[in-house]
């Protein structure tokens, strides 16, 4: 399926000076999938020059020549879309019904900047300090290299989602991606280049964090990280003291609320859909499900009639409603949270064991209730199949337990009035909120920013914040007549009373 020539094509992208290799694992049969390049300390620091090299140039060309390079590799993605999805199967293990959706972002992405980026990096005027006498434009110029860190749940749509506004913006970049999934953004990078991508601009290395990442954040101009709270916040604490800018896209324990209007079969499909897209391995996933008294039985009967009917298999086919758990620690971390709330007293409605038969990391989909504070899975990121139910009395309860956490990446209100779904979504500490639906429209609206709240993160990805965080932003003013010194003939005291009255003026003449 993944030829030995296509392998060697694509970490032959990967900036490494050695032979040094990792391997990596086909997740499905926990067999070796392919040996990548490790790159070093000092590989990053070449691949950040070449990239700057590149991105000087780069930089001269108008956005609006830019945009082809993307339009053609909107074309490429479509055409290799079944390519991507057998290498980014093998490497997660999802479903190829999840993975269709991964692929699908960057399309939405590209078909979003190429129409917005002109208009949003367009120099813009803006009023001088005393109007007709002074012109003022703002700028927008591009940071520099833009270093650019991405996860292994996500690879494909994560890693391309930031790369194209960073080069539209006039950027270069240098990406590493997490060294099991490297090959199916190695892939997208191979076509940019064959869509006409200036060489050099876009570098790859590949390595582990601590070293690789570390070189990363230690020399970019710019850092933008998907991954866990903890790394982010070292990431944070590395680019306040060389004052880089950075966005990081964290952790959640993200809330589902059934409110007493609900329609209760929606939700408990549309719940399922969500809180076990690639086995739950997904930031925006929710883990903690709030329903209504008056609607608790019927949605939970409901969702685990959904839940009971998921086909789970090792597919390179449509078959498949979830697929693995991407690696054994990540199926370490959920049989622990698991067996952990079991042994303090939750109850496990369905689920709550691995399934080696399908595949080395499977584990089925599992609903709990009963759970409490004392157990792992209350309040920390599972980042698996498992989700809990609460009972809630009414809108105020199921708020103040949603918004209970230290994260606030994303949550969803089912309830069939907009309006009411609306005024409780508002009251959610959240950067995004989504209305009868899980993470995807929200996710797929990108025109609209979306990022987290509190510990889930800085910045937004999508909207004009996520084409317009890779730039900075510049004030050029014109001084048409002299203002700020008087003629030597005026006395300063005279200048201080005119200018006090011009200011008077443009004051009740609501000119500022």
């Amino acid at each position: 399926m993944i030829s030995d020539a296509l392998v060697a094509r694509l970490c032959d992208r990967v900036a490494a000076s050695t032979s040094d290799t990792f391997s990596t694992v086909n997740v499905f049969t926990g067999g070796t999938l392919a040996k990548v390049p490790r790159s070093s300390p000092e590989d990053v620091a070449e691949a950040v020059e070449a990239a700057r090299k590149a991105q000087q140039v780069w930089a001269g060309v108008a956005v609006a020549d830019r945009i082809p390079v993307f339009e053609r590799f909107h074309a490429l993605l479509l055409k290799h879309t079944e390519e991507i999805l057998d290498i980014l199967q093998a490497e997660t293990g999802k479903s190829r019904k999840d993975g269709f959706l991964e692929v699908s972002a960057p399309l939405v992405t590209v078909g979003h900047y190429a129409r917005k980026a002109p208009k949003l990096l367009a120099p813009q005027r803006r009023q001088g300090m005393l109007p007709g006498l002074v012109k003022t434009r703002e700028l927008r110029v591009p940071k520099g290299v833009v270093g650019t860190i991405t996860p292994w749940n996500y690879p494909f749509a994560l890693a391309f989602m930031d790369i194209i506004p960073a080069l539209i913006a006039g950027n270069g970049v240098v990406l590493k991606p997490d060294t099991q999934t490297a090959l199916c953004t190695l892939f997208g990078v191979d076509l940019l280049y064959q869509a006409g991508l200036p060489q050099g601009l876009l570098q790859v290395v590949i390595g582990d964090g601590p070293v690789v990442g570390t070189a990363l954040v230690d020399t970019a101009d710019y850092i933008g990280f998907t991954g866990s709270t903890r790394t982010g916040r070292e990431i944070a604490a590395r680019a306040g003291q060389r004052l880089v800018g950075y966005s990081l896209e964290l952790g959640g324990k993200n809330p589902l609320l059934v409110l007493a209007d609900a329609n209760v079969h929606q939700a408990a499909v549309g719940a399922v859909q969500t809180c076990f897209s690639n086995s739950g391995q997904l930031c925006m996933s929710p883990e903690r499900l709030f329903v209504h008294t008056a609607v608790y039985d019927d949605f939970v009967q409901r969702f685990l009639n959904e839940v009971k009917r998921m086909n789970l298999a090792a597919a390179y086919d449509y078959s498949a409603d979830m697929g693995s758990l991407t690696s054994q620690r990540q199926l370490e971390t959920v049989i622990k949270h698991v067996e952990d709330a079991r042994a303090k007293g939750a109850t496990v409605l369905t689920g709550g064991k691995a399934r080696p038969e399908l595949g080395p990391f499977f584990y089925e989909p599992t609903v709990l209730t009963d759970v409490t504070p004392e157990m792992l899975c209350y309040d920390n990121e599972t980042f698996g199949p498992v989700v809990s139910i609460y009972r809630v009395a009414d809108d105020t309860e199921a708020v103040e337990r949603a918004n209970a956490t230290s994260y606030g990446l994303n949550a969803s209100v089912f309830s069939k009035s907009i309006a009411h779904g609306e005024h409780v979504a508002a009251q959610l500490k959240a950067g995004t909120v989504h209305i009868n639906d899980g993470h995807v429209v929200g996710l797929g609206s990108a025109d609209a920013p979306m990022g987290g709240m509190k510990d889930s993160g800085v910045g937004r990805r999508n909207g004009a914040e996520g084409l317009l965080k890779y730039t900075e932003s510049q004030n050029i003013s014109v001084q048409r007549v002299p203002l700020t010194t008087p003629p030597r003939w005026l006395p300063f005291g005279w200048y201080v009373k005119s200018m006090q009255g011009l200011l008077r003026l443009i004051r009740r003449s609501n000119i500022r």
